[in-house]
């Protein structure tokens, strides 16, 4: 038999995305489907066949998103660290978990997650949300919610609360007898697919024409960030400013990319609680390697970098003009290191221009967040 064209494998991945996704929506009930509020010409999300959204779903997974009773100290839910009012992020250089362990990682944001490649600041393995949940609920390396263990006596809790029950049976209607791990998974999976970012003002002026919407200076700051001699956009793309994205006709591979953060040793050492892709594969030429985040909302979640290392928008954008600060063992400069991305190069900021720049990075943060719920009580986002 004739091997197909690498076109045609391409071809055919992307039309089972659409077709999945277009199973997944068949199979949520008319009136209880998600309607996805987005902009002209914004991307659809991917949606699992096997988790379709509904409303019901997405308000369960909402209500499970700020419960204390999934953590082992009955003190700490996901809202913990995952703070709305902070795009989904907690103001730490690196996060904490429940019982008090400090992370080596900062917590990433959950905005747009949905159009994620892969999960996490580094791990190429965790190419879904339902399968990411497992992480934060049952990791023990480090420690953040520590259900594992406890699992049947959390989910008896649940299952006794009135509420909630009533909330799984209208999220599950064909199997919810009792609440399982697989249920809270799936409903927090749904919640965090509907955490769309679309209505900053970079989205009112290029969406809806208003040109107003945007400052001079953010307006000039989005010509450089665009323009061949910063480069920004080869790895933060718009309209979701994040590399790869997934999302309905797509289907590409997770890349990682080494910013020149460190250079411990003059040959691209990382420190070794944050070698980043390394950590997975053992390749040395992963070594300092990590996920490109989505700028959106990019504002409220300082400080910057996957270990929070980087305090201003100030400083990432010093960072990056430089070509990498690549910090030696004691912070000094430590030269380039030949781990580095090659697409991160040096370029001139001239006067004025790093002041543009925080001002369009500022632009793309949500005016009227839409994800912007209770965290305290749980309260459901409004039906959209």
């Amino acid at each position: 038999m004739k091997p197909r064209a690498p076109g045609s494998r391409r071809a055919a991945a992307s039309l089972a995305l659409i077709v999945a996704g277009l199973l997944a929506c068949s199979l949520a009930s008319a009136d209880e489907a998600w309607r996805w509020d987005l902009p002209r010409g914004f991307p659809v999300p991917v949606v699992p066949a096997d988790n379709p959204m509904t409303t019901a779903k997405v308000e369960l997974g909402q209500r499970l998103f700020s419960d204390k009773r999934l953590s082992i100290t009955g003190a700490y839910a996901c809202a913990s660290c995952h703070d709305p009012g902070r795009a989904f992020t907690d103001g730490r250089a690196r996060a904490l978990g429940a019982t008090g362990e400090l992370h080596n990682r900062s917590t990433p944001s959950l905005v747009n997650v949905a159009y994620n490649a892969a999960f996490g600041w580094a791990n190429p393995d965790i190419r879904d949300l339902e399968a990411q949940a497992e992480i934060p609920l049952l990791g023990e390396d480090p420690l953040e919610l520590g259900l594992s263990g406890r699992e049947t006596k959390v989910m008896d809790e649940l299952q006794r609360d009135p509420e909630l029950r009533a909330a799984l049976e209208r999220a599950f209607p064909e199997n919810a007898q009792a609440f399982t791990l697989l249920h809270v998974r799936r409903a927090l999976a749904a919640y965090q697919r509907s955490l769309i970012s679309a209505s900053s003002a970079y989205d009112r002026y290029v969406f809806y024409d208003e040109k107003e919407a945007m400052s001079v200076s953010a307006r000039r700051g989005m010509d450089l960030f665009f323009s061949e001699r910063a480069g920004c956009a080869g790895c933060h793309p718009a309209p979701l400013f994040m590399s790869p994205a997934v999302y309905l006709g797509t289907s590409p591979e997770p890349r990682f990319h080494n910013t020149g953060l460190y250079n411990l040793d003059g040959a691209g050492s990382y420190p070794e609680n944050g070698t980043g892709l390394f950590e997975h594969t053992q390749r040395p030429g992963d070594m300092g390697r990590f996920r490109v985040p989505s700028l959106r909302n990019i504002a409220r979640t300082a400080p910057y970098m996957h270990d929070g290392s980087i305090a201003t928008l100030a400083d990432v954008v010093d960072h990056y003009a430089s070509g990498g600060r690549n910090r030696g063992p004691t912070g000094e400069p430590g030269g380039r290191s030949p781990l580095q991305s090659a697409e991160l190069s040096r370029f001139e900021l001239r006067p004025g221009e790093r002041e543009d720049l925080v001002a369009f990075l500022e632009s793309l943060s949500d005016l009227n967040p839409p994800y912007a719920g209770d965290a305290e009580t749980g309260a459901p986002p409004s039906p959209r």
